[in-house]
């Protein structure tokens, strides 16, 4: 089941479970965005339609951002012209989570919650000690001093 829809100027095929990048585009106040401007959807068995007006894709909001910078160089030859401008665009990156029409419904499945690892602090802080306990079992054994070489005299 996929469906092709319109947004920000573009056009994108989209399956549940997909994450696009679109234009920057407004939230809702619980994270989901609404995608009207469906063009096509699969059917079935691999038939694609022409949605009837009730089809619509949902998608959850991931991150928002801009995306890497791109320089744009104008030049013109023998003339001394250069001008150099940069360009971030701002994306949104939503994954689909539902596409919806003729009265079916395919949902992506649930993502998993990630636990947070354990910090490398608290892991580095345990394994010092470990040491630390290890080397307070062994006899430490005092070191000489080094004997410091004389200084060889000048001759007159």
């Amino acid at each position: 089941m996929y469906a092709v829809i319109r947004t920000g100027g573009k056009q994108y095929r989209v399956a549940p479970g997909d994450v696009i990048r679109v234009e920057s585009q407004a939230t809702g106040t619980d994270g989901n965005i609404e995608f009207n401007d469906v063009l096509a959807v699969s059917g079935e068995a691999g038939q694609i339609g022409k949605p009837q007006s009730g089809a619509r894709v949902v998608g959850q909001v991931m991150e928002q951002g801009r995306a890497d910078k791109i320089l744009v160089f104008h030049f013109k030859r023998k003339k001394q012209y250069k001008k150099l401008r940069g360009h971030r665009q701002a994306f949104t990156a939503v994954r689909i989570t539902e596409v919806a029409f003729d009265g079916q419904s395919f949902k992506a499945p649930e993502l998993a919650k990630k636990e947070p690892k354990p910090k490398k602090v608290a892991a580095a802080a345990e394994a010092h000690a470990e040491v630390k306990a290890k080397g307070a079992a062994k006899k430490k054994t005092a070191k000489k001093a080094a004997a410091k070489k004389a200084a060889p005299k000048k001759k007159k």
